[in-house]
């Protein structure tokens, strides 16, 4: 299997298991301008997070190639951990005052 082919079936998994109608998935190659992608050394995921349908809030979660070698699964954990952190951290903001 191919980088591309894991890294396509790691963004199926984490659409699966991401399922809220306010995250945006989206999986940005190297070689890909489109789409709104960065061009950059490596793959990455972009996570866009839209609070009460107006507050828009953008992370890119690198995929660091000491873990290209890993399961599929355990790439969609990593990822899927650090997009609960990030949703946390956006509501505390948006709801912790009250």
């Amino acid at each position: 299997m191919s980088l591309e082919e894991k890294f396509n079936q790691l963004a199926e998994e984490l659409k699966k298991s991401m399922v809220n109608p306010d995250l945006d998935i989206e999986l940005c190659f190297p070689n890909e301008v489109d789409q709104g992608c960065e061009v950059k050394g490596y793959p990455y995921i972009k996570v866009k997070y839209v609070v009460e349908g107006h507050d828009v809030y953008e992370k890119e979660i690198d995929i660091d190639p000491m873990y290209w070698e890993k399961d599929i699964k355990d790439l969609a954990g990593l990822v899927t951990f650090q997009i609960q952190q990030f949703m946390e951290e956006i509501d505390s903001v948006e709801y912790g005052g009250e």
